[in-house]
């Protein structure tokens, strides 16, 4: 039997999947379009998109089922706490289909940039440059069952699960020698991440406010997370 952490969130994930979208009356689950994780503090961490359903691909996500096991390691599902949807359903028969669902991921992976406090997501893949377009509304929910949360969420532990990830990941990288930029972006992303963490805890530990996050400059770092070839930065009319 599943631990109850995990009965709790495939059961909140499935109420997710059965929520319906006003939009297409359709459940969320069967839709496609744009998707988003984020964190226990609500830092976005991930964005996708989907040409097939949600329940598909957020599935593939969550299971370990991903094609390339790399992915799965890069996104840790111990680290999901919350999960948004921005569905296109009204797309799915559009001739231009793929290259609409790609203005909305990209837009959607805009929009998570601006939000996160590390100007900075665990996207090893740029989505595909396309102009800016008006977000569909969006739907958002949490997976984490309230009663579990605090123990889950503990710093501690995620500060043990960050190194651990990071670990496999580097480990990956060692093992395979030549891997893409975005995969070693992803590392220092990554060990941003679990540094982040640890001084707040240790900032606690000694009664100090956390560091603010420009404490570490990500850009620095990684450079751009953004890819500027030509693509207009003012949504569609």
């Amino acid at each position: 039997m599943p631990t109850k952490f995990v009965q709790g969130f495939r059961r909140l994930l499935k109420d997710a999947m059965d929520s319906a979208d006003p939009a297409s009356g359709k459940r969320l689950g069967s839709c496609i379009g744009a998707y988003a994780f984020y964190d226990y503090d609500a830092e976005p961490i991930y964005v996708g998109q989907t040409t097939e359903s949600f329940g598909s691909r957020v599935g593939r996500h969550m299971t370990g089922q991903r094609s390339d096991t790399l992915a799965y390691r890069i996104l840790d599902p111990f680290e999901v706490a919350e999960l948004e949807f921005w569905p296109a359903e009204h797309l799915r028969r559009d001739p231009d289909k793929a290259t609409k669902i790609n203005a909305i991921e990209y837009s959607a992976y805009r929009w998570a940039i601006e939000q996160s406090k590390y100007r900075a997501i665990l996207n090893e893949k740029i989505p595909p440059v396309s102009q800016l377009v008006e977000l569909p509304p969006s739907y958002r929910f949490n997976l984490i069952p309230e009663d579990l949360r605090e123990d889950r969420e503990h710093p501690d532990v995620r500060i043990a699960r960050r190194a651990e990830t990071l670990a496999r990941v580097a480990a990956v990288a060692h093992e395979r020698g030549e891997v893409s930029p975005g995969l070693r972006r992803v590392i220092v992303i990554q060990a941003v991440r679990l540094a982040d963490l640890a001084a707040a805890r240790f900032a606690y530990a000694e009664g100090r406010a956390r560091p603010a996050p420009d404490a570490i400059d990500v850009h620095a770092l990684v450079g751009s997370v953004l890819q500027e070839s030509g693509a207009d930065d003012a949504p569609e009319e």
